[in-house]
């Protein structure tokens, strides 16, 4: 009896130590206690991603997924002259949302391809830079995959065949909109009013975690703004100590206009960042099957694609510097991933049906030659 006492006692010390150390490792909204959290090993593990940007631009479908920016914000002569030849005058960049109908998206096929592609993860475009949500976000009204255009939660259906292939999920939010008023004015401000940030970005980072539960979040449009205006460390605290996907989320370096290759989860650094050594922080690569542009392209050529030795070289490369590597494609209005793009995803899944033992959690390893003799140590 006696000892079974002290064993009741024993469970209830190590619960108390236990739940006060829990309690230790509560993060603050600072950069050098975010920064401590370690990084979920699943990341690491993976390896090789799928990225999708989808979304209005995906109607145009020309220049890149920038098309609304170079067209109206920069007014490049090849965007205005593009609307001027194809498009009635005072056609909007908003008429195109009714033509994103998505009428083929069959999310079983997609996840199906990724899986056969050897991916262990999928980052899907949930709202780029022109602001449209691929969900029905209640801060987007009219402006969203359920009001307009497919009249569907684009972002929970992928979501839910990805993860019945036991694959990870992840979203790309965009925490800036090019035209979004809200935003327009706290930039005019020089980012010292925050109506778009409490109006717009953390309501939707929010719904986002709180409704799909996302194992990784893909954050980008930070570079015009310090974090103080995008409140990314409260975020961030937020998301690491109390909410729903508090030990398992994984997030990149893109919070604040001096975060990348700095702050954050893991580091992008940049756009098919390629460090030349190998890097002390766990690291991504991220880059598009079309170099032109992230989303479809209808202009695109075979000429212009990476072939399937240079995508394989890059993936091997990346892994070698302890990087992730995340290879993008962009599917058409209607839903389709052009066929090309299914066959260069299928190349690499049946390389990684070989070799994937050498890539899938996998290390690097530093290698010594001794320059005297040759040796390698």
């Amino acid at each position: 009896m006696e000892l079974y006492v002290w064993r009741i006692v024993g469970v209830l010390v190590f619960t108390v130590c236990l739940g006060f150390a829990r309690e230790v490792k509560r993060y603050t909204p600072d950069w050098e206690s975010l920064d401590s959290r370690p990084l979920p090993a699943w990341f690491d593990e993976a390896k090789f991603g799928v990225f999708l940007h989808w979304g209005v631009f995906s109607v145009p479908s020309f220049g890149s997924e920038w098309f609304w920016w170079h067209w109206q914000g920069e007014k490049q002569h090849a965007y205005v002259d593009f609307m001027n030849r194809n498009y009635p005058p005072g056609f909007t960049y908003a008429d195109f949302a009714p033509q994103f109908t998505a009428e083929f998206f069959d999310p079983d096929s997609w996840a199906d391809l990724f899986q056969a592609a050897g991916a262990k993860y999928v980052v899907l475009t949930t709202k780029h830079h022109e602001g449209f949500t691929n969900w029905g976000s209640n801060v987007s009204w009219n402006w969203n995959s359920m009001d307009t255009g497919p009249h569907r939660d684009l972002v929970g259906d992928l979501g839910a065949a990805i993860r019945k292939r036991n694959l990870y999920y992840g979203v790309y939010h965009s925490m800036l909109e090019w035209f979004n008023p809200l935003y327009v004015q706290d930039k005019s401000s020089g980012f010292k009013t925050q109506n778009f940030v409490f109006g717009k970005t953390l309501p939707e980072l929010v719904d986002l975690v709180q409704r799909y539960k996302p194992d990784l979040i893909w954050s980008d449009g930070d570079w015009e703004g310090p974090a103080e205006y995008w409140h990314s460390r409260e975020f961030l605290a937020w998301l690491y100590n109390d909410s729903p996907i508090k030990d398992k989320v994984v997030v990149n370096d893109r919070w604040c206009n001096n975060c990348s290759c700095h702050h954050g989860g893991y580091y992008n650094c940049a756009d098919k960042y390629k460090p030349g050594t190998l890097p002390d922080h766990k690291w991504e690569m991220c880059t598009s099957i079309d170099p032109y542009s992230w989303g479809y392209r209808r202009n695109m050529r075979v000429s212009d694609l990476m072939d399937v030795p240079s995508i394989l070289k890059e993936l091997v490369q990346t892994v070698c510097f302890g990087g992730n590597y995340l290879l993008n494609v962009g599917p058409t209005k209607d839903g389709m991933i052009a066929p090309i793009f299914q066959e260069r995803l299928l190349d690499v899944g049946r390389w990684l049906k070989v070799n994937g033992e050498a890539i899938y959690g996998s290390k690097p390893w530093r290698v010594q030659m001794d320059n005297s003799t040759g040796i390698i140590w």
